[in-house]
């Protein structure tokens, strides 16, 4: 099972000048190009002692700042990341032979920030994160149903749902930005911006 890759070379002079810049660009050809999910990324935490985990989660903003994704504050990444803010992304978009690749540290998005996105959530997704338990063991299926179901008559379509206190955002600062652009014969491109400095980058070519 392998691929050709025909993807156009990816150059330094093409580069934009920060790496939120370029992937802005290049996130924005990956949902021109029609991908399932584009904003769906790899987290990769580990705990003090490194035993990493993994999971994909939907990116649901990035600015100049970085990469903001949200979830149970007492999930297992959450726990991860209060006791190791170091994290990786990988954005793997495999039909146009391309990938992301992050590492930075993470940190809590304010509450007013985590308010305004929870707000624009569909009422549903809305009653789930307080349904849900995250990551803890659970006996069955009908016990979560049944749990959402006695929120929904609580909160009725349309009736104000609360932020859940132990539900929120993460923004990951990157510290290095890695472009991959596959291509025939293993010779792939693979740029990467390091942070030099606040707002300061340098770019190094790796090889593929």
């Amino acid at each position: 099972m392998r691929e050709q890759y025909r993807g156009e070379p990816l150059a330094e002079r093409a580069l934009a000048a920060t790496p939120m810049e370029q992937f802005a660009h290049w996130f924005q050809q990956a949902v021109d190009a029609g991908l399932d999910e584009p904003n769906a990324m790899v987290v990769a935490t580990a705990t003090p002692d490194g035993r990493p985990s993994t999971r994909t989660v939907l990116l649901k903003a990035y600015d100049g700042d970085g990469f903001v994704f949200f979830t149970n504050y007492d999930s297992r990444k959450g726990t991860e990341l209060a006791a190791n803010p170091h994290v990786s992304l990988l954005f793997p978009w495999h039909r146009i032979a391309r990938q992301v690749i992050v590492t930075g540290t993470a940190a809590r998005v304010s509450r007013a920030e985590t308010a305004a996105y929870f707000r624009t959530r569909p009422h549903g997704s809305q009653l789930g994160a307080w349904a849900s338990d995250q990551s803890r063991p659970i006996a069955s299926r009908e016990e979560l149903t049944t749990a959402y179901d006695a929120l929904a008559a609580r909160y009725p379509e349309g009736e104000k749902v609360p932020v859940p206190p132990h539900w929120g955002g993460f923004r990951v600062a990157p510290e290095t930005v890695e472009f991959w652009q596959g291509h025939q014969n293993r010779l792939h491109d693979r740029l990467r911006y390091v942070s030099t400095g606040p707002g300061a980058w340098s770019v190094e070519r790796l090889n593929p």
